[in-house]
């Protein structure tokens, strides 16, 4: 997962790369949504989906069936992306706004979650990140939800506005 081997090549802009993974670790850990971008066929297909991060792998939830799930039955490649910290550098100049933001990029493949107890542990991450209560699952929702790991292959840091 080293920035090197991103698919998109080496960053143009060097000085705002996040080199630091513990830093990429902390972006992806810090937010709830993550946009996941798909292709089915030749037409592009973006969703935000809320997530949760175990620090080699992503997991979000989704019905079992739908637009999302068709696609990820043809191809199971993804583009992710997670931010935090947005705002706007204001200048003097039209053209010279910029934007703040810290952001994570990476590409990598979706698995359908089999096992019981993955699941549920991906289920109770993501909700951890909305409440401190815990839950149990109703059986009937538990079966007619699918868990998603997003196996990642590579991973990209960038920021701006920060110092």
């Amino acid at each position: 997962m080293q920035a090197a081997t991103h698919p998109h090549g080496v960053m143009r802009r060097s000085d705002r790369e996040i080199t630091d993974r513990a830093e990429i670790d902390a972006i992806l850990r810090s937010e709830k949504v993550m946009r996941i971008a798909l292709v089915d066929g030749d037409t592009p297909f973006l969703v935000p989906v809320f997530f949760s991060y175990d620090g080699t792998a992503l997991y979000f939830h989704s019905a079992r069936s739908g637009s999302k799930i068709d696609i990820i039955k043809r191809n199971n490649k993804v583009c992710f992306e997670v931010s935090t910290g947005h705002g706007v550098i204001e200048s003097q100049m039209a053209c010279d706004f910029e934007a703040r933001h810290k952001t994570v990029i990476g590409v990598g493949h979706i698995e359908r979650v089999r096992d019981e107890a993955e699941k549920k542990r991906a289920l109770d991450a993501i909700v951890a990140r909305f409440t401190e209560q815990h839950f149990e699952y109703p059986e009937e929702n538990f079966r007619a939800t699918a868990v998603l790991r997003i196996d990642i292959d590579s991973l990209k840091g960038k920021k701006h506005g920060f110092a």
